[in-house]
């Protein structure tokens, strides 16, 4: 068994000298970073399929291994990524503002890394890349604790890219995996505020707030994606129509898929028969209020609960609403404050949305699926925040930042 103290020590030294490796260093890690995925493919697609074989063994829903499964197109994604995050200007060591003070001192804000990042996730092992490449470019150490579904495959891949970054120059220890994924293992983790600086848990709502109430170290709470879709009385229908169908369907194992769509009542009789032959074709479950029921008949009603639910699959809840009021209230009430988006030709009400709704990321008149680091122009992201401290959306370099005052003096005392 790993021993948490001694990974965590390795990371704290790590940092330390991971705040002055220069740019070019760091780009260099990054670049053989991503040619080492290129060239261990093969034993990295061996290991994701005993994952996926497992995760297939044990039921999960397939939307679900999507998000496990790897293959050639997606690792040469993550390596790209990495070039991506090697081509961004370098955040570290950029003076944000300077002032004078009266008394002559020189007052400062540096960026500098925040030291060592806890990262603890699910399914998805294109996080582990994403999430070193990130921490790598902006200076800091990554301690990487994955779920026991994707255990084999974040194995490989920190295998290969900790070698390369080292291979590179980069301090051993500066990329390092837990594979113990049992509970208490993680628990553990979340107490180590002697070494990590700040946790980060990407995946469901479950493992958020286990991490939230149990930490120790300061948290940034990412991801739940309870999303809506507003369709407002003036939206054009095939705009419509697309944005919901693409919201929905493209990758409904994401967290900024749309869970749930509002319809204007003024249009829900022209507007409902339409969309909801759309998503069934494509497979959707629908669920719907008293409303959508009254005007599609044979759906399933829509509970509560189905308002709350982040489904991560082929399943919508419908509901009616009384003009924007309603749906702001709604979205406000049920959301997740991740991703919002309304469908509208009226200003006035594309404005109050976006003035209105309490979201990390709120849309006019396009798919919630571009709440992404690599769609914002970030190259990755470590996760979305949908806190409202530090950071907030997809997190990129600049988030894996913190300040320092530097201050500049010829002898002034107090």
């Amino acid at each position: 068994m790993q021993d948490l103290n001694i990974i965590g020590g390795q990371a704290k030294q790590a940092s330390r000298k991971m705040v002055v490796a220069d740019t070019t260093l760091k780009d260099l890690a990054l670049e053989m970073m991503a040619q080492a995925l290129i060239e261990n493919t093969q034993p990295i697609l061996d290991a994701n399929q005993i994952d996926v074989d497992n995760a297939r063994q044990k039921g999960m829903k397939e939307s679900l291994i999507d998000r496990l499964a790897l293959n050639e197109k997606r690792i040469s994604d993550a390596a790209e990524g990495l070039m991506h995050i090697r081509s961004l200007h370098d955040p570290v060591g950029e003076v944000i503002t300077m002032w004078k003070r009266p008394n002559g001192l020189l007052i400062g804000q540096q960026r500098v890394p925040l030291g060592v990042i806890g990262i603890i996730y699910e399914s998805r092992p294109n996080v582990t890349v994403d999430a070193a490449g990130l921490c790598i470019k902006t200076g800091n150490a990554v301690i990487l604790r994955g779920g026991s579904e994707a255990v084999n495959s974040n194995r490989a891949i920190v295998e290969v890219i900790a070698n390369a970054a080292q291979k590179a120059g980069l301090p051993e220890g500066c990329i390092q995996l837990i594979e113990d994924t049992g509970r208490e293992t993680a628990v553990q983790m979340m107490k180590l505020n002697r070494y990590i600086d700040v946790l980060i848990p990407r995946g469901g709502a479950g493992l958020i707030q286990t991490v939230v109430q149990n930490s120790t170290i300061p948290v940034i709470e990412t991801g739940v994606g309870n999303c809506h879709v507003y369709v407002d009385c003036s939206a054009e229908p095939e705009m419509a129509e697309r944005i919901v169908v693409n919201a929905k369907t493209s990758r409904p194992g994401v967290c900024n898929a749309a869970e749930t769509l509002l319809v204007d009542e003024a249009i829900a009789k022209d507007f409902l028969p339409r969309i909801l032959k759309a998503l069934e074709e494509k497979g959707v479950e629908v669920r719907g209020c008293s409303r959508t029921q009254a005007i599609i008949t044979g759906i399933k009603p829509a509970t509560n609960e189905d308002y709350y639910t982040e489904y991560l699959d082929l399943i919508i809840a419908v509901k009616v609403v009384n003009g924007i009021d309603e749906a702001i209230e709604h979205i406000n009430n049920y959301g997740t404050m991740h991703s919002e988006a309304i469908v509208t030709s009226d200003y006035a009400n594309a404005m109050r949305f976006q003035n209105e709704v309490d979201a990390a990321a709120v849309y006019v008149n396009a798919s919630t699926r571009f709440t992404d680091g690599f769609e914002f122009g970030f190259g990755a992201e470590i996760g979305i925040s949908t806190q409202k401290l530090h950071a907030r959306g997809p997190m990129g370099l600049k988030e894996l930042t913190t300040m320092k005052y530097i201050i500049h003096g010829n002898g002034q005392v107090r």
